[in-house]
């Protein structure tokens, strides 16, 4: 009998060993994401002629509000029963994983809220930025649990099917059927999505015309991507199993619902004009004319 085509995937997710210290390429991942997202702030607040400050401000705000939100998201949303009975292990299980994007995008919610309120900036201006660094930053995580060999999907006979000979959850369930890389179906709509956020911010100056729409397509992106590709993929927890809808999904609705609604809320009104523009934003777009020399 012919087996269908497939790829082992025997990874090894510590880069470096220190001791009883692990240097895994999830958490380096998520360092990747974070380092990137503050560099795209940076372009913007230059490109926007805000101050130094400001771009410095985010990645402290950002960096706490979305590790912190993906921590208490994992242990609030997938086994809350573990973690309220034993609340220490919240900090002291951090090594043992558990990061929830969903987490993750209401901590940067919350942290975005108190950027914007110290900078002075609409908390639109910052929501509708965010969300470009989100998509190139979502990809790179899930990059990171592809090295994991964790959150696959189901059996595939597809030649991209994938066999994660170092994952327990592969091996007691699927072994030796090849299973969906949903990682990297994520991944490539994450990066989709990047693509157009990019686009529609350097080439239409979306953000500034019309404040919202961005923000509301990434949040769709983003979320409606995962919605869809959790019908292919495995259970997290156990008492997802049987489940119409699974955690993420349900988590996800919100979301997607709050993108829709923005980006109707961005079209239905009038564009603004360049004079319309934050004091900031308008003085880049029209900077003064340097004086002649006599």
């Amino acid at each position: 009998m012919i087996q269908p085509l497939s790829i082992v995937w025997d990874f090894d997710p510590v880069l470096l060993s220190i001791g009883t210290f692990d240097i895994r390429y999830y958490g380096l991942m998520w360092a990747l994401a974070i380092l990137i997202g503050a560099w795209f702030f940076d372009n913007f607040c230059k490109r926007e002629g805000l101050s130094q400050e400001v771009s410095g401000s985010i990645f402290i705000y950002g960096t706490l509000a979305t590790i912190l939100g993906a921590r208490l998201g994992h242990c609030l949303f997938y086994d809350p029963v573990e973690y309220l009975s034993r609340p220490w292990t919240i900090i002291t299980g951090f090594r043992d994983g558990g990061m929830a994007s969903h987490g993750a995008a209401i901590g940067l919610l919350i942290g975005l809220w108190l950027f914007s309120r110290k900078n002075r900036l609409p908390y639109i201006w910052s929501l509708d930025r965010i969300m470009i660094a989100v998509g190139v930053g979502g990809a790179i995580v899930r990059m990171g649990n592809l090295f994991n060999s964790e959150i696959f999907g189901t059996a595939t006979t597809l030649p991209w099917g994938f066999e994660f000979v170092r994952s327990a959850k592969w091996v007691h369930e699927f072994a030796p059927a090849a299973v969906h890389p949903t990682q990297i179906y994520e991944a490539l709509c994450y990066l989709v999505t990047f693509g157009i956020l990019c686009w529609l911010y350097y080439g239409r100056d979306m953000a500034r015309r019309r404040p919202g729409v961005l923000f509301g397509i990434g949040l769709i992106g983003v979320f409606l991507t995962r919605f869809f590709i959790e019908f292919i993929k495995t259970e997290q927890e156990a008492f997802e199993v049987g489940w119409t809808l699974d955690m993420g999904q349900w988590l996800s609705i919100p979301f997607i619902l709050l993108g829709f609604f923005m980006i109707w809320r961005g079209l239905s009104r009038p564009a603004l004009t360049p004079a319309q523009f934050p004091a900031q934003s308008r003085q880049a777009a029209h900077p003064t004319p340097k004086k002649r020399k006599k």
